[in-house]
């Protein structure tokens, strides 16, 4: 077969990210039928996960995509090209008179897209997976919230614009979710993130930290060693995924974690084992950190205020229905010896979110100053 440099180049990236990922396959699943499952998506970062999961339990996967990001993903799996908007090209043609056990939406944010999928495939599938947010919350979110907290609502439930702060991406997954509940009454099966980390994250997000931390140095950490934190790794929650459609479960789950608290120190520890122990977190509080302009660090978020609840998202639903948890540890090391693999490939996913050095070492310096001020 003669590919271009390009297309090799493309199918390299993709392979070595796939490889990188650190998905333990070995261990042999139990027994189950086989299912046949459908992925709306599958190729930015959760979508492959589940196909390596799903595959390696001998599930057959089909995608459903434009088939413009990483197309040479998974070169066995059966691939259908279309839309999401029913209104362009052509649109969901391609799923009509398909046939399958379960649908896993992780590529819906407007609710007339959601709608129709779920609509169209309702009569061939059993079972509907939509990966909803915890964003879908009411904001501010009550301390050790519950699925049955309030969600989101939006002044105009027909707006297809997430704004320009983001401020309609809470409402419309909540939406989204509804959208999907009525098209599969009792099918439904609704999936509530907070922060998906690991290998393969292409925000940058979770990865600053152990990328910050294996640089070295003096770093400004934001807050307190006893503020909570909640992320899931991508792993986990993806094997949990085929778990549910291996069992049919339906019904609403936060899928945050780790199954118990996880301190902010514990984490940050994590990231300096990891990465350099020679590394000196320098711990600023919160009320100092929110009164620099245009600053923000990644996944931390103040534990006072309107944030207080952000990150105590209770999970025990999600854990009876067998979501389970890897340790912190061993998220922070995967993703950090994923992200160097980057760097040589082309047009790796190396993007970082987080404060630039610039940016981090004059709120050091501010911080130092406004402390010699206090005496």
């Amino acid at each position: 077969m003669n590919v271009s440099r390009r297309e090799f180049m493309q199918w390299s990236a993709a392979a070595t990210a796939l490889a990188a990922t650190g998905l333990d396959l070995s261990a042999a699943p139990a027994k189950v039928a086989p299912k046949k499952i459908l992925i709306l998506g599958g190729t930015g970062f959760l979508g492959p996960a589940t196909i390596e999961i799903a595959q390696a339990h001998g599930h057959q996967v089909t995608m459903f995509n434009r088939g413009k990001t990483r197309p040479d993903l998974f070169p066995g799996v059966e691939k259908l090209h279309g839309d999401r908007d029913p209104k362009k090209g052509e649109g969901l043609k391609a799923l009509e008179g398909g046939k399958w056990d379960a649908v896993i939406d992780n590529s819906g944010y407007y609710p007339r897209m959601v709608g129709a999928s779920a609509a169209l495939v309702a009569p061939f599938a059993k079972q509907y997976i939509y990966i909803s947010s915890i964003s879908a919350y009411k904001e501010p979110n009550p301390e050790n919230g519950t699925e049955d907290a309030p969600l989101a609502t939006l002044a105009d439930p027909t707006v297809e614009d997430m704004g320009k702060e983001f401020q309609n991406y809470g409402g419309l997954k909540a939406l989204c979710e509804q959208a999907a509940q009525k098209a599969m009454p009792g099918r439904a099966t609704i999936i509530r993130p907070g922060y998906i980390v690991g290998p393969d994250d292409p925000t940058g997000r979770f990865t600053y930290w152990p990328v910050r931390f294996d640089k070295g140095s003096e770093l400004a950490v934001p807050g307190a060693p006893s503020d909570p934190v909640e992320i899931i790794d991508v792993r986990d929650l993806a094997a949990w995924l085929v778990h549910l459609v291996e069992q049919g479960t339906t019904g609403v789950f936060n899928a945050c974690g780790p199954e118990k608290r996880l301190a902010w120190g514990t984490l940050v520890e994590a990231c300096q084992k990891v990465g350099n122990p020679n590394a000196k977190p320098l711990w600023i509080p919160a009320d100092f950190v929110a009164k620099q302009e245009g600053l923000e660090f990644p996944i931390w978020a103040p534990y006072a205020g309107e944030t207080k609840g952000f990150h105590t998202w209770r999970n025990d639903r999600a854990v009876k229905a067998g979501l389970k948890f890897r340790p912190a540890l061993d998220t922070v090391k995967d993703t950090l010896t994923w992200f160097k693999t980057q760097e040589k490939v082309e047009k790796g996913r190396n993007k970082l979110a987080g404060p630039s050095a610039e940016q981090e070492a004059k709120l050091i310096a501010a911080w130092r100053e406004a402390s010699k001020a206090k005496g």
